[in-house]
């Protein structure tokens, strides 16, 4: 039995999934969906020729702002996976040392183990609890203390029994007050584990991220932990002690061991701007930089052993997805190495004006869901009638074609002027109870923009 399963979703679940928080892009959510479940037929395949089965790695191909980053987030997410996203760019610059590329794989070690933490957490919250309330009722009410004389008298050992008796109902009735939340407010005094502050810094053309190598850490464990003296509300001390409690019950090596095992077989690694590292043949310049990026990323991608300070992990079966715009360059590019390892290409399309009505409607997250829930926090209700959201998707629309094709985050920045009074002037004035938003109310506000080129290049 392994020690966790992919998330067994087929293709057409997995993209219907999608759909509810991305407009359109259907070639792209096909393969994505096609990846994940084959990472999951690769599971149930015998130990031998899973080995020899390898990721069929995807670059997605389109203009920033049509769900590139957003597929790869949510597929993270749908599958339970380990997932980081790295821009390519930051690697290196022309007379700087970037980034180390195998970071990439030790941030994703990183996550991979917060993840299982986090989840091995939550399998012990009860037992942490009622450990965390036994902590706060030793200070409230210290248990008593037996006497152990060679002779003790029966009088003393039935006061003393009394005593324990009552000491217990005492105890009982107070955890009761604990869990309803009787006694949040009350103040306790209680000792708190400290780290040792070892205030080192190592200097060299690395950070300490690229090395892999956490000197704090390293140097805490030598010295020892101690206890501080703390005072706050039970509320808040409860929350504390729970996560030290929580902390003794989980074993951080098996952690370590399931999370590295989660990474290597179902991390997903998203390199965006990959674009920006692809050469424009000329081998000299900028050009022999950005092919030594490609040529760092190559040994990562087709499979190698990285060194985390969770141990060795193997990158064969890590997903990689890469995007870019590649408006000036284009796949073909990329040294052919780098490209044969991304043997799946999606061009995703740009947005239309009906993708833009949809997206301001129709995802859970829609733009327009979200502002009406900040403004509903104020005791109002914003109304967005079809003609203005009609309007302000034909907005973004033209004003995508005349300055600069940024996709659907174009809708931010329109509402953001569109409602930029109604949202600075709520809080003092007496506001009505319902904001209706016409066709009316958009061309009025943002007509003016959008005709003078220079203003929308500014604000729009």
């Amino acid at each position: 039995m392994k020690k966790f399963e992919i998330k067994s979703l087929t293709p057409t679940q997995i993209v219907k999934e999608l759909d509810d928080y991305i407009i359109g892009q259907t070639d792209a959510k096909r393969a994505v969906a096609i990846a994940l479940r084959n990472r999951w037929r690769r599971q149930q395949i015998s130990d031998t020729l899973r080995e020899e089965i390898m990721p069929n790695n995807i670059i997605l191909i389109g203009p920033t702002g049509v769900g590139k980053t957003e597929i790869a987030r949510r597929l993270a997410k749908l599958a339970g996976a380990p997932f980081v996203k790295v821009e390519a760019s930051k690697f290196t610059e022309v007379g700087y040392v970037g980034r180390d590329v195998e970071s990439m794989i030790r941030d994703l070690a990183e996550y991979g183990v917060n993840m299982v933490r986090s989840e091995k957490t939550s399998e012990v919250k009860g037992k942490a609890e009622d450990l965390a309330d036994e902590r706060i009722l030793d200070i409230l009410i210290p248990p008593v203390k037996k006497t152990q004389p060679a002779v003790v008298a029966d009088q003393a050992v039935d006061e003393e029994n009394n005593e324990a008796y009552q000491n217990q109902k005492t105890r009982e009735w107070m955890k009761t007050k604990l869990k309803n939340g009787e006694m949040d407010d009350k103040l306790i005094e209680f000792d708190a584990t400290s780290q040792v502050n070892v205030g080192m810094q190592v200097l060299g053309p690395f950070g300490m991220d690229d090395m892999g190598i956490n000197i704090q850490e390293i140097m805490g464990n030598i010295m020892p932990k101690k206890k501080k003296k703390r005072k706050s509300a039970i509320k808040d001390a409860r929350q504390i002690i729970i996560q030290e409690e929580a902390a003794k019950l989980i074993d951080m090596e098996a952690v370590q061991r399931e999370a590295i095992e989660r990474v290597e077989n179902s991390g997903i690694v998203f390199i965006d701007e990959i674009d920006k590292v692809a050469g424009g043949g000329k081998g000299q310049g900028p050009d022999v930089s950005r092919e030594g990026v490609q040529r760092d990323l190559l040994p990562i991608v087709e499979g190698s052993a990285v060194n985390t300070k969770y141990g060795v992990l193997k990158t064969d079966h890590i997903l990689f997805i890469a995007s870019g715009a590649f408006h000036i360059s284009k796949p073909s590019d990329l040294i052919p190495e780098l490209q044969g390892r991304f043997p799946i290409r999606v061009e995703l399309n740009s947005l239309t004006e009906e993708d833009f009505v949809k997206i301001l409607t129709t995802p859970q997250n829609a733009l327009l869901k979200q502002y009406m829930a900040l403004l509903e926090t104020e005791g109002v209700k914003l109304n967005f009638k079809k003609d203005a959201i009609k309007e302000i998707a034909k907005i973004a629309t033209q004003v995508n074609e005349q300055v600069e094709n940024i996709g659907a985050r174009r809708l931010h920045t329109i509402l953001t002027t569109l409602l930029d009074e109604i949202l600075f002037n709520v809080p003092d004035k007496l506001p009505e109870d319902v904001v209706n938003i016409d066709a009316a109310f958009v061309k009025n506000k943002l007509d003016r923009i959008v005709k003078d080129r220079d203003l929308s290049k500014y604000i729009l």
